[in-house]
């Protein structure tokens, strides 16, 4: 497969994206009524470091505005080219080379080259970086990546190669459409000068050099940021670039946005209150200046995942409950049109919704199903949890709660107990696995997309999929709770020894019973894969010496090789791990080869097709294949009635009536995406 120019990258992006509206004019250039100088003022979160390295909400700010990546956004959110010309993929998709501008500077008047984005990337892996966000790059999916950034491969080993200073080649462990990743935070180049000059404050106005639009003028971390027009900015001839405002002020949230804008403290602002937006629209002059845009997010009605058998294990209840609410008021009075009724993951635009279809409003077929369940008007089904943010974290999560107890109550006869907890505990249940002490009943969630990949396409409808047992019937949940739940699976601990026994794995009749289960995994479990669709064998297929019979056969020659008890059983205890299962704490469970094998034999048929669909996301390059396979887990999982969306999310905003190109971010990060587009009107 190859796409060797812009044309053809930009129709790819279009179709990943959203498929909204086209490009805009080409304009790199700033014309010539810019002269004028002018500011804006916007807010943000508290910004800490403006290193693109880091995770936080600096990188709204860092990519596209003071640092420029070979793709970028436009102001219709699209991915189009910014440093690069184009790209080629080759070796079924895992070999990517990108083609770079000559014309691309710095601030500082040098050349951008395929070295800077080399040298940025290989930074943000190094193993001296324990804080790198390594996951919001491109880098994630190098071949040897990991094993770098552990010390366990030399830094020419890593499959990043500059083969000119005009082409960088990526060579990744597996196929994987890596576009998207171009334009987030971690893909941004930075100049080795500077930064090796300054390597703990580089960003600091007396030392910043960038290749975006703005420069740094004023930093203070967590306060004030100004930002400066780059006069050796050059941009990309065929892309829209640069508006024409001279400076960005950037000032940390406000507690009250409504007030600062009309007291004149903020040019755009973000509105995030239900009680804004309402008094806002009860304002002719603020609703003259009100925007809204779709966000990639949404609300939803979710699984618990409770260990305990209840009435939710019949699917005909589970489906019931997902027609018999009606979403309208959700997003007219809980959310007061700061969302919009929501039957699939994501809103118009967004593209598997087009292949998507939820589970109908259907009040009497919701009671018909009930019945056929055995639960007539309710009668039978013990009250339900409904698990909640608190108010004070979530406004709108216990009133949307109350509106669905009510809808639910009054249509189907079901009682539900709402449920605020802290955030950290409802984290737990909705993005993480199995959860001890949960009632049986359902959870206020939600899922959106960090930026456009085919991970993020189904907007978290895959979120349980990833998780061994959580979507099985109950008697696979209990089986599966003690991987989850205790610390070593006392089963495994019977079989094998305690690893808390430190005169285990001492001598070699202790490993016996862990080399007899090994073995006789591995074996299955090669023979299982083998029954697999071929690219699924293909995508499994370890690289040379990373089997699981090569990790088993390490272990034991080191233990052979090993010198001390302790050494001896530390190596024990990794065999151990490798073999039997046992919590990592908060719904997250280490999968030893026991339970792979056990999830094999057990899991459901519509399961183990969502396993498929999920890892073929994954490792596609084709952004139609991409779509209908987020539209297929998507499916799946509303008509399993695991997962119902709700509402969408609107970004809400006020922007000065002179002002215009005012891009709102749709993504997880939400607020801006793209200051450097903004205009002023003389």
């Amino acid at each position: 497969m190859v796409r060797s120019n812009i044309s053809k990258s930009i129709a790819l992006s279009i179709v990943m994206c959203t498929g909204m509206i086209g490009f805009a004019m080409p304009n790199s250039t700033v014309p010539a009524h810019a002269a004028t100088l002018n500011a804006v003022t916007v807010d943000l979160p508290p910004i800490s470091t403006l290193d693109p390295s880091q995770n936080g909400v600096e990188i709204l700010l860092d990519q596209g505005v003071i640092l420029e990546g070979l793709y970028g956004y436009n102001q219709h959110n699209q991915l189009v080219p910014k440093i690069a010309t184009g790209y080629k993929v080759s070796d079924g998709g895992l070999v990517w080379t990108f083609y770079l501008r000559h014309n691309a500077k710095w601030s500082n008047g040098q050349p951008v080259t395929a070295q800077d984005f080399y040298y940025s990337w290989m930074r943000l892996i190094a193993p001296t970086d324990s804080t790198g966000a390594i996951w919001q790059s491109a880098m994630t999916y190098v071949k040897n990546e990991f094993q770098y950034h552990e010390g366990q491969v030399k830094a020419n080993q890593v499959g990043l190669k500059v083969i000119n200073p005009y082409e960088l080649q990526l060579t990744l462990t597996a196929p994987h459409n890596i576009l998207g990743e171009m334009a987030i935070a971690g893909s941004m180049p930075l100049n080795p000068t500077d930064v090796n000059a300054h390597p703990g404050d580089w960003y600091m106005p007396q030392y910043f050099v960038g290749n975006g639009p703005y420069v740094v003028s004023s930093f203070t971390p967590n306060g004030n940021i100004v930002l400066n027009r780059n006069s050796n900015y050059v941009g990309n001839s065929s892309q829209y670039n640069v508006g024409n405002v001279q400076q960005i002020k950037v000032i940390p949230a406000p507690t009250v946005p409504v007030e600062d804008f009309m007291s004149g403290s903020l040019d755009v602002a973000n509105v995030t209150s239900p009680s804004d937006y309402k008094y806002i629209l009860g304002s002719p002059t603020l609703k003259a200046q009100l925007h809204k845009q779709p966000a990639y997010q949404v609300t939803t009605l979710e699984w618990d995942k409770s260990v305990d058998p209840s009435p939710l294990d019949n699917l005909l209840v589970r489906q019931a409950i997902a027609m018999a609410i009606n979403r309208t008021p959700l997003a007219t009075s809980v959310l007061n049109g700061l969302g919009g009724v929501d039957t699939v993951f994501g809103p118009k635009g967004w593209a598997p919704t087009k292949l998507e279809k939820g589970m109908p409003y259907n009040v009497a077929k919701a009671r018909q199903l009930l019945a056929k369940a055995g639960y007539t008007g309710g009668k039978g089904i013990p009250t339900l949890y409904l698990y909640t943010k608190t108010q004070a974290s979530n406004p709108t999560q216990v009133p949307m709660a109350e509106a669905i107890a009510q809808e639910l109550k009054q249509e189907l006869g079901i009682n539900f107990k709402i449920d605020p907890v802290v955030d950290s505990v409802l984290n737990n249940i909705v993005y993480n696995g199995l959860q001890q002490g949960v009632h049986p009943g359902y959870v206020i969630g939600g899922g959106n997309a960090g930026w456009i990949d085919s991970t993020y396409l189904p907007l978290q409808a895959n979120q349980d999929v990833h998780y061994s047992g959580v979507l099985e019937p109950a008697a696979f949940r209990s089986y599966a709770q003690d991987w989850y739940f205790q610390t070593y699976d006392a089963r495994d601990v019977k079989l094998f020894g305690n690893p808390n026994d430190n005169s285990m794995g001492l001598k070699w009749s202790q490993w016996v019973p862990l080399q007899n289960a090994a073995q006789k995994d591995i074996a299955y479990l090669n023979s299982w894969t083998k029954k697999q669709p071929l690219w699924y064998q293909q995508m499994k297929k370890p690289l040379p010496g990373n089997s699981n019979t090569d990790i088993w056969n390490n272990l034991v020659a080191q233990w052979k090789a090993a010198k001390t008890p302790t050494i001896k059983h530390q190596l024990w205890v990794s065999a151990w791990t490798m073999v039997g299962s046992g919590s990592l704490g908060n719904g997250n469970a280490e999968y030893g080869l026991n339970s792979q094998v056990y999830t094999d034999e057990h899991e459901t048929p519509v399961i183990h097709q969502l396993r498929l669909d999920e890892d073929q996301l994954q490792i596609s390059t084709n952004a139609q294949q991409e779509n209908s396979l987020a539209a297929n887990i998507a499916n799946m999982i509303m008509q399993q009635g695991y997962i119902e969306p709700l509402v969408y999310s609107f970004n809400t905003y006020l922007v000065r009536s002179n002002i215009t190109d005012v891009v709102s971010n749709p993504f997880g990060w939400t607020w801006w995406n793209g200051l450097q587009y903004m205009q002023m009107k003389n």
